[in-house]
């Protein structure tokens, strides 16, 4: 549309041959510019918006006629018909051409167009309203194409029409990535900004250059290309200078080089845990070190631990310990897991078995790690949001899913977030902390890692089911057959909700006398010393989701794609069937979704 009307004025075609008014006035005399002539490029059916005669008007009575200009003139009706007030007064002015009152009538009339046509060349930030200021400058160039004003508002249509030009070739430029150079897409738009300032399209292209060259230094940070990024945003600083745009995206890139060491330091320390991963280690390091700036410590976890990594330390296989933190205070209690390995996934033959349990492979740990005791706990989450001020996701967003008691249905309800208990109500300190995300929970261990030294982070799906079995292979932790009394907190039977409600699909003859999560460590530790593995509530990893095992790492290593949004969580929960018992269950969920039934515990490495 810019196209087809951006030409208007430009180049004076020959005069329109004029149409057979009764009382038209004689042709007249002027160049061919002042005939009201418009130049159409492109689509000629705009020829008849942009061009235009006097129609022709049939006068029967003059004194009748003059009450339907004056009428016409009142409504603002003034020159598209032979009804309309400027062809009746250019008749009546023909047939009595001293007729004072319809001069000054046809003066009226031309003075209301002019304030017409400049209104909607003021108003001219799209194609449609141009093409509306340029038909009406159409009229005012056929009938005083001599007078200043005309002149005037001609002169503006036409600036008009060149800064629409101006912004369609910045939008070409833009599109092929010809942003701010000599003759780029900026220029342009500034060029159209200067000759229009009412054509909003100038200042929408030029906040799109800023914003192309933004998202081009945030794609470097995402590739490592951190000096590449600043290169690209100082380029964006050049466009609008929009300090608080420029503060945003440098944060991001920040953010982005944070998330960057981190995934970088994490890649690391899980690959120390088999010993031919000691050259991988070194190398993210080096990457860490290019990344990191000057002073930065986010590489020095991984160069003590590469440092160490040949050495198992004074730990023991299921020893119970906790770490120190700089507050003053110990984290979370833990227990050693011994290196081994085992078969990991359900077996072809397996009841309740889904294909994304398989193939069942065997997973190889070369070296020990160590696991909190149980899931970490309201009280030791809280220490770290009122350590940090750190928002989690369901407090940001103001609800998570609850368990509605009184309908016995999952709902998401306002107001609740970490410091809630599976049903909304405020939670006990020993409680296990549910209502978060998996980012939630790498917020933590990122947070417990700076505290102590070591290093913290989710377990990987391998490693929490290798710490569920505990040494295992039946189809549930305990074994095959029906679960002992008190193994752990899932559904059964003779489980009694607050409303007197009972499972539908429950271990039969089972109840742990809850109905949600207990406090932590309520019932039996298994043969690695770890506690809940299989109910009170479900927990996040580390991993990524993939349908079925097929290239799974076989080190014990989380299996995560960079950015993915699907994240897996294993172990049954207090609301858990006997099939979601099984030691080779595993669910995903959107990585920050959040309810009842699912935290998590970390993974300490050694």
């Amino acid at each position: 549309m810019i196209a087809l009307v951006a030409a208007c004025g430009r180049k004076p075609p020959p005069a329109p041959v004029p149409a057979r008014p009764a009382t038209a006035s004689k042709p007249s005399t002027t160049p061919a510019r002042q005939q009201g002539a418009v130049n159409i490029r492109g689509d000629d059916a705009l020829a008849d918006v942009l061009s235009w005669s006097l129609p022709e008007v049939v006068i029967e009575r003059p004194e009748r006629t003059r009450a339907e200009a004056r009428r016409a003139l009142a409504k603002g009706d003034l020159f598209e018909t032979g009804h309309s007030a400027i062809p009746l007064l250019m008749a009546l002015r023909k047939l009595e051409p001293d007729n004072k009152d319809d001069a000054a009538q046809l003066d009226r009339a031309r003075a209301a167009l002019l304030a017409q046509a400049n209104i909607a060349l003021e108003a001219s930030a799209d194609p449609a309203s141009l093409r509306y200021a340029q038909r009406m400058g159409t009229v005012l160039r056929t009938l005083w194409p001599q007078l200043a004003e005309v002149q005037d508002f001609l002169g503006k249509v036409d600036r008009a029409e060149r800064a629409f030009d101006l912004v369609a070739e910045g939008y070409r430029l833009l599109r092929a990535g010809q942003l701010d150079t000599l003759n780029g897409a900026l220029a342009k738009f500034r060029a159209a900004q200067a000759l229009w300032p009412q054509q909003v399209g100038g200042g929408q292209g030029i906040a799109a250059v800023e914003a192309v060259l933004v998202a081009r230094a945030q794609s470097r940070a995402w590739a490592g290309d951190f000096d590449g990024a600043y290169v690209t945003l100082a380029r964006a600083q050049h466009v609008r200078g929009d300090a608080q745009v420029m503060a945003v995206a440098r944060a991001r890139i920040e953010a982005t080089r944070v998330e960057f060491l981190r995934k970088l330091g994490d890649a690391g320390m899980m690959a120390l845990a088999d010993p031919a991963g000691l050259q991988f280690a070194r190398e993210r390091l080096a990457e860490m070190l290019r990344v990191a700036r000057p002073g930065d410590r986010a590489p020095v976890a991984l160069r003590e631990r590469i440092d160490l990594v040949s050495h198992y330390g004074a730990f023991r296989p299921r020893e119970v310990s906790s770490d120190e933190m700089k507050d003053g205070g110990r984290g979370p209690s833990l227990v050693v897991l011994p290196y081994g390995s085992f078969l990991m996934g359900a077996a072809t033959n397996e009841p309740d078995a889904s294909a994304d349990e398989q193939p069942q492979h065997r997973v190889d740990f070369a070296r020990g790690f160590a696991m909190t005791r149980h899931e970490v706990t309201v009280d030791e989450f809280r220490r770290f949001v009122q350590a940090t001020g750190y928002r989690t996701r369901a407090t940001q967003r103001g609800h998570s899913m609850i368990y509605d008691v009184r309908s016995g249905n999952f709902a998401r309800v306002s107001g609740v977030d970490w410091r809630s208990g599976y049903d909304g109500q405020p939670a006990a300190g020993n409680m296990p902390v549910v209502h978060v995300t998996a980012w939630d929970a790498e917020a933590y261990a990122a947070w417990l890692t700076e505290q102590t030294g070591a290093h913290y982070r989710l377990p990987s799906e391998a490693e929490f089911e290798y710490g569920l079995r505990a040494g295992g292979q039946g189809r549930f932790p305990w074994g095959d057959g029906p679960p002992p009394p008190m193994v752990d907190n899932f559904a059964g039977s003779k489980d009694v909700s607050p409303r007197g409600l009972r499972w539908n699909n429950a271990a039969v003859g089972y109840g742990d006398g809850w109905w949600g999560p207990a406090p932590v460590g309520s019932f039996e530790r298994n043969a690695f010393g770890l506690y809940d593995m299989d109910g009170n509530v479900s927990e996040w990893v580390a991993d990524c989701w993939h349908k079925g095992y097929r290239r799974a790492p076989s080190n014990g290593a989380a299996w995560a794609n960079p950015g993915c949004r699907t994240r897996m969580y294993r172990g049954g929960s207090w609301a858990s069937a006997p099939e979601q018992a099984r030691s080779a269950w595993r669910v995903a969920g959107g990585v920050d979704n959040t309810n009842g039934r699912v935290g998590f515990r970390l993974v300490r490495q050694l």
